[in-house]
């Protein structure tokens, strides 16, 4: 709102110049003319006019409002910053860009909060707020931003502080060794080459680093192997030469008997040049590279020693010795050591008439059933034995020349099955 101030006119003015409002502007006073008061409304559309002691008017825009009060007052676009955009600053109850001429050449302006910020744009140096220049790469590191020990390097227009080679820390403010001393370090490291390393690297070739306590390592040969644990382990042997008697074998450096961990629970093992044989005692049986046991009945016949078809079961031999028993089955015939056949017949029925099924096969059932001299025929599957004429005697025994004696005439059947 624009301030109104009065002025007196002469009265020996015309009475038309009295009634003139004289507008004159100093900065942001406006003033008017005394003369008539307010009743003839000397101000201008949405002003207020107020009349001071002596009767002077004073026009004025009314709160919220801007403008001319002799002429007109508006309704203010904003009264603070808060009314505006942040992008934007009130400005005489108008939100406008605050950035307008603020900057110096080649500058970038920025508005935060309401408020111009001036910068010069990467690449350029200068005062942002008259002239920004093209600006030379390594004047970023001249005088240097980095602390001690550091190193700095424009990369990409932007000044980068590293610590040298050795060095940690704040590339800003300075950096330093890691270490000067063990007790800088965490307790399983120690400190070497200023460095916080590993305890376990004071152990020496080959050798095994059992702990590290207080910053200090405990190293150790592994088994077999031979030196100092701090500078040096070698293999115990390089070849089978180099071992004693009672382990011979040289593997891998280390001397050993062939035979430990070779075979299984109570097996054997013999040494065969440096070969490792595993057996099972005699009175065991089992793999004898997983585990021997004592002998069963059952074992006698697991596997199965017979031949194929055949039954094997336990039994004893003439010397009373527990021995597997090979037999073929019923039907079958053949060496039960080696194969079992199943036969031609089980009985007469399956044969001719003139043949009689003996140890399942179908045969002559005449053959060795009748004595000396006897003849023999064949019927219905039995052996018929009779002396001959003229002949007398025992058809299974024997026949001889006959001496009025009566012929004796036999039926024989032959077993079915031995």
């Amino acid at each position: 709102m624009h301030p109104v101030v009065q002025f007196r006119l002469p009265l020996a003015c015309p009475a038309r110049i009295r009634l003139l409002l004289a507008l004159l502007v100093f900065g942001n006073v406006w003033l008017t003319a005394v003369g008539q008061g307010c009743l003839r409304s000397p101000c201008g559309v949405g002003a207020m006019c107020q009349e001071t002691a002596g009767g002077r008017p004073v026009c004025s825009c009314p709160a919220g409002y801007s403008g001319n009060p002799l002429v007109q007052c508006r309704r203010a676009e904003c009264l603070d910053h808060s009314e505006c955009r942040g992008d934007q600053a009130c400005r005489n109850g108008n939100c406008v860009n605050p950035c307008a001429g603020v900057c110096g050449i080649n500058a970038n302006c920025e508005v935060r909060n309401h408020v111009p910020v001036c910068s010069c744009p990467r690449g350029r140096t200068g005062d942002p707020f008259s002239s920004c220049r093209l600006q030379d790469p390594e004047e970023l590191c001249r005088p240097s931003p980095c602390g001690s020990n550091t190193k700095c390097d424009v990369i990409n227009g932007v000044p980068t502080c590293s610590c040298l080679p050795g060095y940690i820390g704040s590339p800003l403010s300075g950096c330093r060794h890691e270490c000067e001393s063990d007790v800088e370090c965490s307790s399983n490291q120690h400190c070497s080459q200023f460095k916080c390393v590993n305890g376990c690297n004071q152990c020496g070739k080959g050798a095994t680093c059992a702990r590290v306590t207080n910053h200090r390592a405990v190293c150790e040969c592994p088994k077999g192997y031979i030196g100092s644990p701090f500078s040096e382990c070698r293999p115990e042997c390089f070849g089978d030469r180099d071992c004693p008697a009672g382990r011979p074998a040289c593997i891998y450096g280390i001397c050993k008997n062939p035979c430990e961990g070779a075979c299984g629970v109570n097996a054997d093992c013999n040494l065969r040049g440096l070969t490792p044989v595993c057996s099972c005692p005699r009175d065991m049986t089992g793999d004898p590279f997983i585990s021997c046991r004592p002998f069963t009945k059952e074992d006698l016949c697991s596997p199965n020693p017979c031949g194929t078809n055949a039954v094997c079961t336990p039994g004893y031999d003439r010397s009373n010795q527990e021995r597997p028993v090979c037999t073929c089955p019923a039907g079958y015939t053949g060496n039960a050591l080696t194969s079992c056949v199943r036969g031609e017949c089980q009985n007469d029925g399956e044969c001719s008439d003139h043949k009689a099924c003996i140890a399942y096969q179908c045969v002559d059932p005449c053959i060795g059933q009748c004595g000396v001299g006897a003849q023999c025929q064949a019927k219905r599957h039995l052996a018929v034995c009779t002396c001959p004429a003229g002949t007398q005697g025992d058809a299974l025994v024997s026949c001889r020349t006959a001496r009025n004696y009566p012929v004796a005439r036999y039926n024989k059947k032959r077993n079915a099955v031995p």
